[in-house]
């Protein structure tokens, strides 16, 4: 098992969690939503794997390439 980091591919702000910490995500599956430039972009799993952290909350500003999330997969 190994832990991937999720980063984010643009600036914004996170609109929305969805995925907490011990849940089974699928490749692809949302972890997150953004908002940027009134868009809401989805941040998904890049592989199958368990939620292992939330690293921002909701209403929290990002910049590309800030990491988010980390699964175990």
């Amino acid at each position: 098992m190994a832990l991937v980091d999720v980063k984010t591919e643009i600036t914004g702000n996170i609109w929305k969690i969805v995925a907490a910490p011990g849940s089974r995500l699928e490749e692809d599956e949302q972890i997150l939503i953004m908002e940027s430039m009134k868009m809401e972009i989805p941040v998904s799993a890049p592989e199958s794997g368990v939620v292992v952290e939330i690293l921002v909350a909701e209403g929290d500003t990002v910049t590309e390439g800030t990491v988010v999330a980390r699964i175990e997969a």
